[in-house]
């Protein structure tokens, strides 16, 4: 299934509602540090989540580390600064998709360091600036599922 990656995420409630999202969705989360909350935060319960739902999360040190583990997968990086629409790409069942913080989204040495071609973005009106974080990843992410149609959905 698909890899969602949060990169610096910074608002515990944003990161509940995505944990909850990959668990309904199918997709492994993967937090890349440092995180601007504590996992055990009372945040995150409130956005519903059952303990089991925090399985399908992967913590990391850093960026680095982060690439390593995901060696040889495609990584698109899901960014107001995209080149193409997200419904534009033909998504893999492997890929990842990485999404910066919450305030200033994705460094620019990671997008210039993604092929243009991987680099995503969701249109919006031309007076819009950005959209809610857990939005964002749900959008990307049904859209790619819908692409391999909805594997693993009942």
């Amino acid at each position: 299934m698909f890899h969602i990656a949060l990169y610096e995420p910074e608002i515990a409630p944003n990161t509940g509602n995505i944990i909850r999202l990959c668990a309904n969705n199918g997709s492994q989360l993967h937090l890349i540090e440092p995180l601007g909350f504590d996992l055990e935060e009372k945040k995150l319960r409130r956005a519903g989540l059952d303990y089991k739902d925090l399985t399908c999360v992967t913590r990391y040190k850093n960026y680095q580390e982060f690439l390593e583990a995901m060696a040889g997968k495609r990584i698109m990086a899901c960014t107001t600064k995209g080149s193409r629409p997200h419904s534009e790409i033909a998504f893999k069942a492997d890929d990842v998709l990485l999404f910066g913080p919450e305030t200033r989204g994705l460094p620019m040495d990671i997008i210039n360091a993604t092929p243009l071609e991987q680099r995503l973005r969701i249109p919006m009106a031309g007076t819009s600036r950005s959209l809610n974080l857990s939005n964002s990843v749900a959008i990307i992410s049904y859209e790619a599922w819908r692409q391999i149609d909805y594997v693993g959905a009942l």
